[in-house]
């Protein structure tokens, strides 16, 4: 299948990498050349916009860091929607419902499909292929691309309208961000009181306090304290903004999310929202008065 891709980042990278693999043959284009060469080395083709990907191939996949980009990406000047061949717009980054249904709205009246797919796994899972797609949009156009979407990981259909997947990657990342700041809560408070974090950490991995903080995040970047897991903290925290926007928007309670969220505009005040999203435990250790793990 010929395919464009668009960002070629921390997740659009490997992504793209393991089309390449999988047999597709790749269009693609980034702001950054150091992010494209390694895909043309592979065989990709160069595009000088996005329009000029939507110009040579029918389905544009992208994955951008923010809903802005990816707007304008899709629908302003020089964007997908300018493209001349392109039939379906496969978006993979985390916007929330609301700006996929502008941008489905604005796709639409040039007949081009907007298939929401956001993705949850982290770099690793972008690597391995193992992460969870979840997918939004025109059902027959979801057809055309599953087999396509499946190189990344388990693919989920959550529905056939636009903004229905990225509701279903807010609450899953919500849930991410909560068991991180919770854990990290929970950890320093013993740490305070003389308990060794990793024989805490096999505890709650073993009991009903078990995330996937405490059996991933933990053991492999903050007890080491290599924190280094690749994914950024200003990119978690736009998730549980957005996250607690449509929590609003649907006046449902949000009152949880409201904390974790502050919990994360710490991290990103305090620590800096380019360092990893494991640091958030940094501001919290810093007020305890303890470091959690290194070297004894």
């Amino acid at each position: 299948m010929d395919i464009g891709f668009i960002g070629l980042g921390n997740m659009g990278g490997p992504m793209a990498k393991r089309l390449i693999a999988a047999g597709h043959k790749l269009v693609v284009y980034d702001t950054c050349n150091d992010a494209v060469a390694p895909l043309i080395a592979l065989g990709a083709q160069l595009a000088s916009s996005p329009a000029g990907v939507a110009d040579r191939v029918e389905t544009v996949m992208a994955s951008l860091p923010e809903p802005q980009v990816v707007a304008k990406v899709a629908t302003g000047p020089g964007g997908v929607i300018k493209g001349k061949r392109v039939k379906r717009f496969v978006d993979l980054s985390t916007t929330g419902a609301r700006m996929a249904g502008m941008i489905a709205a604005g796709l639409t009246k040039k007949n081009i499909a907007q298939i929401d797919s956001p993705v949850s796994g982290g770099v690793a899972g972008a690597v391995k292929g193992t992460l969870a797609v979840m997918v939004s949009g025109p059902l027959a156009e979801i057809d055309a691309v599953k087999d396509a979407l499946s190189v990344f990981g388990k693919v989920f259909v959550i529905g056939d309208k636009p903004g229905m997947a990225q509701t279903m990657k807010l609450a899953n990342n919500f849930l991410s961000a909560a068991a991180m700041a919770a854990t990290s809560e929970a950890v320093v408070m013993g740490v305070k009181a003389g308990l060794n974090p990793a024989i805490m950490i096999d505890v709650i991995n073993a009991g009903s306090g078990r995330n996937t903080a405490s059996t991933d995040k933990f053991p492999k970047a903050i007890l080491p304290r290599s924190f280094d897991l690749g994914f950024a903290t200003a990119l978690m925290l736009k998730d549980v903004r957005l996250a607690l926007a449509e929590a609003k928007a649907l006046k449902v309670p949000h009152e949880v999310m409201a904390a974790v969220l502050n919990a994360w505009e710490t991290a990103n005040s305090e620590i800096g929202g380019d360092k990893d999203f494991t640091t958030i435990i940094q501001p919290i250790e810093k007020r305890a008065g303890v470091t959690v793990g290194g070297k004894k």
